[in-house]
């Protein structure tokens, strides 16, 4: 850097104009013959970071890439400007540098840029990875993403992956007349998920606020309002444990439709997510963690209470009917029995819905609905005409683990109020889960609001599933770590 300084080169210069980017250079031209590009004669200006130099004494040969393709740019001391090839002897792989010239192929047909000027941009004062084996290391890979994208390709594919799938999911909804709209992020009560939420205070009102758990009952507060067709992209935080599956900090997708339900959604999240499969994948079949998974409609569908009956009859060896599924008493049994563990304030539909994940969530690898939940883990869902203690709720399930949750609305503000009394119960019991009283919700309730269906996705496990990640933190930028100890 010294040395260049001293050539009186700008080390970061403001700008640079370039006619192409290493991209639309290898897409445009790199197919083109020796033959054809000395008939062309094709000229050319761009830019890139350096990943590899060879030097020949009077000639050196620089790999260039801007994170998509990488291209040779060939440097002769007799084809360049003095100075510019004293700036090429002091490169460092890693330097940011525009070169302009022609295009040609080498001897062994590599295609080449032939520099006529080189332009230094950046210096890199760090060394890179090196270069043949990429980025090993799994912590340095998340906590310093951006050396993960110079040097592994593959992680730019599954972060274009994932802007692609959030353009797809925009223009299905888009296109069915849906608003989007954004809702607060710091919220006065935390509603709309059981989950334990982030707390924060702002000084100037003196007032605790919650980090959102969930958008939606901001997103139902305007069906009230007349929005017949709502969704909201962004984050949501919750204050739990980490896993290949669970990130603080995630993006949902939720939506909301007026004069629906959960069947209609049900069709309506196969036509989603098939389409969704073919813009981001080119098919609607994709491969995760050694198996193939198919979007393609109809899912399979399992009702919960009698899926825990199937499956709790097999391992038991005796058959176990669904009202050992709605008896506080026997309800923990079953749970001893299967070896689940519950806690003690559990009712007998939130240890059913224990009991079915342990037993189902790791077996469920092609798209399934599970519908039909106990009503006590469904605070905010509209109940079953023909059975009080089930509400319409369903979630899918697709490579193991929950990708979507979603359920007739509950409209009725004398149910809701009934079902948050019932969670501060719960909440007095020791569930720091359970959902907080909301009565401004409750308020809105109380103006009327249609019958609807809502829907949450998570997009992060959307996108684990089309790129076959098996981490969370391989489809996030920045996922949350632990402060690196010096």
């Amino acid at each position: 850097m010294e040395a260049l300084a001293r050539l009186g080169v700008d080390l970061y210069p403001h700008e640079f104009a370039r006619t192409h980017t290493v991209d639309e250079l290898v897409g445009t031209f790199g197919a083109r013959s020796r033959d054809e590009l000395e008939l062309e004669r094709i000229e050319a200006t761009t830019a890139g970071r350096i990943l590899a130099i060879r030097s020949f004494g009077k000639a050196i040969f620089l790999v260039i890439s801007d994170g998509r393709s990488r291209l040779q740019v060939y440097l002769r001391q007799d084809s360049l400007p003095e100075r510019d090839f004293q700036v090429a002897r002091l490169l460092d792989l890693g330097d940011f540098v525009g070169a302009s010239g022609r295009l040609f192929r080498t001897r062994t047909d590599e295609f080449t840029l032939w520099g006529s000027s080189l332009t230094f941009l950046a210096k890199c004062l760090v060394p890179l990875p090196e270069k043949w084996h990429g980025l090993q290391d799994i912590e340095i890979r998340y906590r310093q993403r951006y050396l993960d994208l110079i040097v592994n390709p593959d992680s730019r594919r599954v972060f274009e992956a994932r802007s692609a799938t959030l353009a797809a999911l925009r223009a299905f909804l888009d296109a069915r007349g849906y608003l989007e709209v954004e809702t607060p992020m710091m919220q006065v009560l935390a509603g709309g998920a059981l989950a334990r939420p982030f707390v924060t205070h702002h000084f100037a009102l003196d007032m605790k606020l919650y980090l959102r758990i969930a958008p939606e009952l901001y997103l139902k507060r305007l069906l009230v309002g007349g929005l017949e067709r709502v969704y909201e992209i962004n984050r949501n935080f919750r204050n739990e444990g980490i896993s290949t599956q669970h990130n603080p900090e995630f993006t949902m997708l939720e939506f909301y439709q007026s004069y629906s339900n959960y069947l209609e959604l049900m069709d309506m999240t196969e036509q989603m997510l098939s389409e969704v499969a073919v813009k981001v994948t080119g098919g609607e079949e994709v491969g995760f963690c050694g198996h193939r998974l198919s979007f393609r409609p109809p899912y399979r569908r399992l009702a919960m209470r009698p899926a825990v009956c199937e499956e709790a009859s097999r391992r038991l060896g005796r058959p176990v009917e669904e009202r050992e599924c709605r008896d506080l008493k026997a309800a923990r049994a079953l749970a001893r029995a299967l070896g689940v563990p519950i806690e003690p304030a559990m009712g007998p539909g939130k240890i059913t819905a224990e009991i079915f994940e342990a037993l189902w969530e790791p077996q469920l690898i092609q798209p399934t609905f599970v519908y039909d939940f106990p009503t006590e883990v469904s605070p905010l869902s509209k109940q079953r005409p023909d059975d009080p203690d089930t509400v319409e709720r369903f979630e899918l399930y697709a490579g193991g683990f929950e990708l979507a949750n979603a359920f007739s609305e509950l409209n009725d503000p004398a149910e809701q109020r009934r079902r948050f009394e019932q969670q501060l119960r719960q909440r007095e019991g020791g569930d720091e889960e359970a959902h907080q009283m909301d009565e401004d919700y409750i308020l809105a309730l109380e103006h009327g609001m249609p019958p609807a269906g809502g829907e949450g996705i998570g997009v992060d496990r959307l996108v684990m599933v089309l790129t076959d990640s098996r981490s969370i933190r391989d489809v996030i930028l920045f996922p949350l770590m632990r402060p690196r100890k010096e």
